[in-house]
């Protein structure tokens, strides 16, 4: 059986009118024959339907043709999974529902080879669009949930897992009012395989339910899972400060700053200090920003504890405020970044050009830096030589080494305004004679 007889059959049934007949042949010869043996078949049937057929027998033609190319490159390859995605997304738009699942059940059968989370990327969307086909077009909970729960059967949660899909499926059960189910998933996915996202996930879903006490236990897994997160640590304090429960908010925050190891400790002193600023505890704000000066003496933290002090409207405000900065300079005379302890003056100065006396002003002033240009060698990461680049350095007038540096630039600095009044002099002769005669 070839192209060629089908063909003939289908012409002969035209001219006998029978249009019916010509296309269950042509639908018949394209089931059985591959694409390459198809094109004279393809032409012909494309020809017939112009012809004596609609508008939808041509999209038919259109959708055979792409099918049989789709189930090319797929048996070529079982494993691209993008052709399956083209072939599904073809066969959902025109297809029955059994004929969508059979293409899903194809596509699911070619598990990847290797177990690794980067080669299993692309094939559990393959579970996620079957799992929300069965939801949204062939509204069928059961069939959903036993896609669901085969997808999650199958991925090596002791190597890797997906977070998404125990939070698609946990998402699924509750739009199917099983709570019970989804609590159990969620449970399941933290005890096999903790995660951040699941966690978060979880916690999420009882915030929306309401169930705090839930939520606080889920915070203390978590946070036994990752003592270093500090996002996991600002939240779980936010819930109880919104819960109204200040004490336990705190010892919160007091646990967490405690930890040996922190991703972002920065920001978690930072919560800590606004939350005591947001419950107006000046003093303990006050003992933070002192504890926190006892592990790092960075410029920006130097400055905001200036700013609190400014903006605490107490009294003696002012003078506290510029205590600070005093403080703070002498404790960054030995800083090695001349940038911060720039930093740190030019805050200074805008302080004192809002709220000081004109002395204040002056003596600020006086302790800004001279900025010199320089040059060093520059050095490959071999070592070799790749001769010389310019930078800007500065010279403070408050460090004794550096007195006899600003005497010479002073020095510098006077004789090269001699220079520039000499060569004035010297391009305007006349106007020296006309001075000396008047």
């Amino acid at each position: 059986m070839d192209e060629h007889l089908y063909v003939a059959f289908a012409k002969f049934e035209e001219n006998q009118k029978e249009f019916e007949r010509v296309r269950v042949i042509y639908k018949y010869a394209l089931d059985r024959i591959s694409k390459q043996e198809a094109q004279e078949l393809f032409k012909n049937y494309t020809i017939f339907e112009k012809k004596f057929g609609d508008r939808r027998g041509i999209e038919d033609i259109i959708v055979s043709k792409r099918r049989f190319q789709y189930e090319e490159e797929v048996k070529a390859n079982p494993h691209n999974y993008d052709a399956w995605f083209d072939y599904l997304r073809l066969v959902e738009s025109d297809a029955e529902a059994e004929t969508v699942r059979e293409v899903y059940e194809r596509a699911i059968a070619n598990v990847p080879p290797i177990q690794e989370k980067r080669h299993w990327k692309r094939y559990i969307y393959l579970w996620v669009n079957y799992a929300l086909y069965e939801e949204l077009e062939a509204k069928d909970p059961e069939r959903t949930r036993q896609v669901y729960q085969a997808s999650l059967e199958l991925i090596p949660h002791k190597k890797f897992t997906f977070a998404k899909m125990w939070l698609l499926y946990a998402q699924f059960e509750i739009r199917q009012k099983n709570l019970p189910f989804a609590r159990r998933a969620l449970g399941t996915s933290i005890g096999k395989c903790p995660k951040n996202k699941l966690f978060k996930g979880y916690i999420e879903l009882e915030l929306q339910l309401r169930e705090f006490d839930r939520c606080r236990k889920l915070y203390e897994k978590f946070l036994e899972f990752g003592p270093e997160n500090c996002t996991s640590w600002i939240k779980f304090a936010e819930l109880e400060t919104i819960l109204g429960d200040i004490e336990r908010a705190r010892a919160i925050y007091e646990l967490a700053i405690s930890q040996p190891r922190l991703d972002m400790p920065e920001v978690l002193w930072k919560s800590y200090i606004d939350f005591e600023i947001e419950q107006e505890e000046t003093e303990r704000t006050r003992n933070l920003y002192r504890r926190l000066l006892q592990r790092t003496q960075h410029v920006k933290v130097w400055i905001s504890f200036a700013q609190f002090e400014l903006s605490s409207g107490k009294e003696g405000s002012l003078a506290k405020c510029r205590q600070i900065y005093e403080e703070a300079n002498k404790t960054m005379r030995n800083c090695e970044e001349k940038e911060e302890r720039l930093m740190l003056l030019e805050s200074w100065r805008s302080f004192e050009e809002e709220f000081g006396t004109a002395s204040d002003k002056e003596r600020v002033d006086k302790l800004m830096p001279e900025k010199v240009k320089k040059r060093r060698k520059v050095q490959t990461d071999d070592g070799s030589d790749a001769g010389w680049e310019e930078y800007y350095d500065y010279i403070f007038p408050e460090d004794a080494a550096n007195q006899p540096n600003l005497k010479l630039l002073a020095m510098a600095k006077l004789w090269k305004k001699q220079q520039q009044e000499k060569e004035v002099a010297e391009q305007d002769p006349d106007k020296d004679n006309d001075e000396s005669e008047s």
